[in-house]
């Protein structure tokens, strides 16, 4: 099992950035993926994008890409979530989960998620 912590939520105005921390706590294989999802008031939680641990290759959903990039520092077993261009409609929870199976594919579905973080809080105003 992988413990998740999440940081850098907050306020900002549309059109401003954010930086997401994702700190993991015991062993990433080199196997793993780490994804983002978000989960809006109301809404069913949403696949950001994820990426490749060993790779560091990353894979987003389209209303993301070219505005957030995912990385990862594999010494300080944190992945970060770069969100530029913030629009309103990115206000939400994010979380980060993991990812412990070898799959060759992205995986979008939350369920086929094994440990999870626990949140933080990102506001957007227009």
């Amino acid at each position: 099992q992988v413990q998740l912590v999440e940081s850098g939520g907050g306020l900002v105005q549309a059109g401003g950035s954010l930086r997401l921390s994702c700190a993991a706590s015991g062993r990433i294989f080199s196997s793993y993926s780490m994804g983002w999802f978000r989960q809006a008031p109301g809404k069913e939680r949403e696949f950001v994008g994820a990426i490749k641990w060993s790779s560091g290759s990353a894979y987003y959903t389209g209303s993301v890409k070219g505005r957030f990039t995912i990385s990862r520092d594999g010494a300080k077993k944190t992945m970060y979530l770069q969100m530029d261009s913030l629009k309103p409609e990115d206000t939400a929870v994010y979380y980060c989960a993991v990812d412990h199976s070898d799959s060759v594919y992205w995986r979008t579905d939350p369920t086929r998620y094994d440990d999870w973080g626990q949140g933080t809080q990102v506001t957007v105003s227009s």
